[in-house]
């Protein structure tokens, strides 16, 4: 754990982009891919599973400080930005922190100001959660981006939903930054709340709820009540915006399971208050689509600093509660009005693989190598050791334990996948992968017994087999996995490791809302095109300017047309029971 002190506040503005000067270390961008990644993720996971179930933090959060926090500007109006998926490498996170953290922007014909609230969606740090991560990742670069506020000035509020990747380690980091007392602010924002969920009111009658659902899990008990006691205080004809870490609406197409919560909460805690949901935002996916309704809108963005997530694959429309879930709620129908980047760039970002893969994940190449090279090895020793010797049955050995090996990881692999689709088809994928390397192998191990380097006296062809054989293995083996990943993300597999391994930090997104004092409320989506890759200190800025400006030109443009949800009348309250199956 770093020390209490690292990472706070230099006295001065940087003079440079050093740590020592910064307060904090710009990180790069995760290698999903790399070897220690994948097994400390994996492991992560399972601990997370096991903890979770044995240890839910959000049930000791029932002794917590459980007020409800009020945001108003001037005039009864209210500007609010979100933001998810933010807390990876520097250039993507800072790109967008900077940009919210300007007094105002100007996208088309708009000025937006900046938001009296962010909210932070979900996924503040990747790849799982400490300490040092958290302000190398994300209190470092917000800080960075917003350091103050001006004498005499109001600072903005920050509110943060836990993630997935938040969870990791029980959430201790996160209830540790964001509900404890030993930070009260990341740079000019100020740090309100005292749970990991939590609902403000808003003017015009509108209210924000942000649940956390554990990874589409289940919704504890003292999390219900807080929310059931907020509801009891609505006003007349009151609007809710909710805010979840996950798009249920969007992956409960296939696995209806994961909108079940969600469903539940709508039903047994709106309902009988005859309020209306009119926009659910969510992170997670990391892009921005919006589906619409009619009376709703269903909005995923989670374009905040991680890795791009595909939009070519949504489909086109939903129905929300997934039909197959045993759900009194009405259902309706959804259609996907927008997306960013669009399905033209997308597909095109997915064929990028074979460039991206190799480049942002060097250490894969070597461990795909090795596995290459030991299979020569033991291949050879079974050619060289004489047909039906004692010698070659123990040679056999090694060789099938590899090929076992191989075909388990692959296997293994296809079922890292957060896809929709069966475990048979992941089998069958997963079994052809293993089977696409076990033939380049017995390619490779042909072409090199026909070099001549496979004749060169010892050590000599050993030296070579692991330098020439261990690199050239590498590179095709690598090559090949792009392949699989290209090919099975058509069929619903893998298609998250296809874009995590290309490592793509462009095509960012946030929103920026307004609510109006009549209660009309307006969804700027803003993206960001191409993130900045260099940078500059500014040491002789304002006190309450961003310490880091960028040298690449850094563009926010308007994704669509604004979304306007203007006032309706409010429908007649309904009666809504608790489910007694819970």
């Amino acid at each position: 754990m770093a020390d209490e002190h690292v990472g706070s506040t230099p006295p001065h503005r940087p003079r440079d982009l050093t740590p020592a000067q910064l307060g904090f270390t710009p990180a790069k961008p995760v290698a999903w891919l790399s070897p220690v990644q994948l097994a400390g993720t994996g492991l992560r996971v399972a601990l997370s599973g096991i903890q979770g179930s044995y240890l839910d933090k959000r049930e000791l959060q029932g002794s917590f400080p459980d007020e409800v926090d009020r945001e108003a500007g001037p005039d009864g109006e209210l500007w609010i930005d979100f933001v998810a998926d933010l807390g990876d490498g520097f250039d993507a996170t800072y790109s967008v922190a900077y940009l919210l953290a300007q007094p105002r922007l100007t996208v088309g014909d708009h000025v937006l100001p900046r938001g009296r609230a962010l909210v932070l969606g979900g996924d503040e740090v990747y790849p799982t959660p400490s300490t040092q991560r958290y302000e190398d990742r994300l209190i470092g670069p917000y800080r960075a981006a917003l350091p103050s506020v001006p004498d005499g000035g109001d600072p903005p509020r920050m509110y943060a939903l836990p993630g997935n990747h938040d969870w990791y380690d029980g959430l201790t980091a996160f209830l540790r930054l964001f509900t404890g007392s030993r930070r009260t602010e990341i740079g000019g924002w100020h740090l309100p709340q005292n749970r990991s969920y939590f609902a403000v009111r808003l003017p015009a009658g509108w209210w924000l709820f942000a649940l956390d659902d554990q990874a589409s899990t289940y919704l504890d008990d003292p999390q219900l009540e807080y929310f059931t006691r907020v509801a009891a205080g609505f006003g007349p004809d009151p609007k809710v915006i909710i805010a979840s870490a996950s798009p249920t609406w969007v992956q409960g197409a296939d696995r209806p399971a994961v909108h079940e919560s969600l469903d539940y909460f709508l039903r047994t805690v709106i309902a009988p208050t005859g309020a209306r949901v009119r926009l659910m935002l969510s992170g997670d996916w990391h892009h921005y689509a919006r589906y619409s309704g009619p009376d709703r809108e269903l909005i995923t963005c989670g374009g905040g600093g991680a890795y791009l997530y595909p939009t070519h694959q949504l489909p086109e429309s939903i129905e929300v509660p997934p039909a197959p879930l045993q759900t009194s709620s009405p259902r309706e129908t959804y259609t996907l009005e927008s997306r960013f980047p669009g399905k033209r760039m997308s597909q095109a970002y997915a064929a990028s693989i074979f460039g991206r893969l190799p480049k942002h994940n060097p250490s894969f190449i070597a461990m795909v190598g090795a596995v290459h090279t030991a299979l020569l090895l033991a291949a050879d020793g079974v050619l060289s050791s004489g047909f039906g010797s004692p010698l070659q049955k123990f040679a056999l050995v090694p060789l099938f334990l590899l090929i076992a090996a191989v075909i388990a990881g692959t296997y293994a692999f296809a079922h890292l996948s957060d896809s929709l689709e069966g475990r048979h088809r992941r089998r069958v994928l997963g079994l052809l992968h293993g089977a696409a390397h076990l033939g380049l192998a017995a390619l490779g191990t042909w072409a090199w017994q026909e070099l001549p380097m496979h004749a060169w006296r010892w050590p000599w062809s050993l030296i070579a087999t692991l330098t020439v054989y261990g690199v050239v293995s590498g590179l095709a083996a690598t090559e090949l996995v792009a392949v699989y990943l290209l090919c099975a993300a058509r069929f619903g597999v893998n298609l998250n490791e296809l874009f995590s391994a290309s490592g793509i930090i462009d095509s960012k997104s946030f929103l920026r809302l307004h609510i109006a004092a009549d209660g009309t409320l307006t969804v700027y989506p803003i993206g960001v095109r191409r993130a900045a890759r260099r940078w500059r200190a500014d040491p002789d800025g304002e006190p309450h300017t961003s310490w880091i400006v960028p040298v690449d030109r850094l563009h926010a443009h308007l994704i669509e047309e604004p979304i306007v949800r203007a006032p309706a009348p409010a429908p007649a309250t309904s009666a809504g029971a608790a489910d007694p199956s819970r």
